[in-house]
């Protein structure tokens, strides 16, 4: 962190909260259920042989083998059954997956005919000449930046499945230490590059970036200013991990140190909400129903530099914790990190499609 985290809030422009000492404090951590029938029956039926008196020995050889044909049948019949059910199920969980990649792929397309719209009806408006686009301050750029996030967004959520698998196929080889940490940093730049992108959307839209509408509703649910909460992403990960005990000391320190951030942050946030409001019902009236609105968009512009410093917050999060794991350990949090992104998107698409299925 060091003089890094100098730059998380500007005591001149924000001055509705103080500066986050906490990151200073950083720097100083240290670092098959079934039975096989068939193999039974035929047991038993050694057995019952076995205890045969001698009369039952001047049978004929040829009866025998008859006879051991027969007691055979019900043991195939069993395993046909079992082969048959594996490969019925097997066939409803392709088309279930089928079933999933539609849905998904009809989402993403109903996704890209609202932006279409929404261009569209920004556009029309800017040519139309009238107040409605003067008083919305719409220019033609906003919602296309926004459609352009959003079509980021989906490709790095595809990368960021590549990588995961990457990480996988590496640990499972597995690959020399040297080549798994080239994966291990190029999945946290990967990372880095989302805050990237969400930085440039905050200046084109912040309130639409801290909304969550770009993510899944299930995401949403855990969204805290724009993204997730690196702390309590930290109490989930953490568990996950096979760790010495300084391992679990350093990072309960971290999570600690997370949550003073983020308290920090929240407290901010709250207070920035108080005095946009109050800026809002103050605003003086220009007549013609427009306002002065300088005050309000000052205050807008703190809550951009307010996400940016939250998704600081993430992003030092993960690179203090890799540094407190081995190669393999980071490698597996990250596999784990993917992972639990990647079923609350699936856990949204299941929700979704209950709704399609027949009752």
């Amino acid at each position: 962190m060091n003089s890094s985290s100098t730059q998380f809030l500007n005591s001149k422009r924000m001055d509705v909260y103080e500066p986050m000492h906490q990151f200073s404090m950083w720097g100083d951590f240290k670092g098959n259920i079934y039975q096989d029938a068939s193999a039974a029956m035929i047991i038993e039926m050694d057995a019952k042989l076995d205890n045969q008196s001698e009369d039952a020995s001047h049978t004929t050889i040829g009866a025998s083998h008859h006879f051991d044909q027969e007691a055979s049948k019900p043991g195939d019949k069993v395993q046909r059954r079992l082969a048959q059910n594996r490969e019925a199920a097997r066939k409803s969980r392709l088309r279930k997956k089928a079933y999933v990649q539609q849905l998904e792929a009809s989402r993403l397309k109903l996704l890209h005919l609202e932006q279409e719209l929404e261009q569209t009806k920004a556009q029309a408006a800017l040519l139309s000449g009238g107040v409605n686009a003067n008083r919305l301050g719409i220019p033609g750029t906003t919602n296309s930046g926004i459609a352009a996030f959003e079509m980021e967004y989906e490709q790095w959520v595809e990368e960021q499945n590549k990588k995961t698998n990457a990480l996988k196929t590496g640990l499972n080889a597995p690959l020399p230490e040297t080549e798994l940490d080239i994966l291990v940093k190029d999945t946290l730049n990967h990372y880095a590059n989302l805050f990237n992108i969400k930085a440039a959307a905050a200046k084109t839209d912040v309130c639409y970036l801290i909304s969550g509408m770009w993510k899944t509703s299930t995401e949403r649910l855990f969204l805290w200013i724009g993204g997730f909460r690196p702390s309590e992403l930290l109490k989930v990960l953490v568990p996950q991990l096979e760790l010495l005990d300084q391992q679990s000391h350093d990072l309960s320190n971290l999570i600690q140190a997370c949550q003073q951030a983020e308290d920090s942050l929240s407290q901010g946030m709250e207070k920035l909400q108080q005095t946009l409001a109050e800026a809002v019902a103050c605003a003086r009236d220009l007549g013609g129903d427009c306002y002065e609105m300088s005050n309000p968009m000052e205050k807008l512009e703190e809550l951009v530099r307010l996400v940016i410093q939250a998704d600081f917050v993430r992003h030092e999060t993960l690179q203090q914790t890799l540094r407190y794991l081995t190669t393999r350990q980071a490698a597996q949090g990250l596999i784990s990190l993917g992972e639990y992104f990647q079923r609350l998107r699936d856990l949204s698409s299941a929700w979704a499609m209950r709704l399609c299925e027949p009752a």
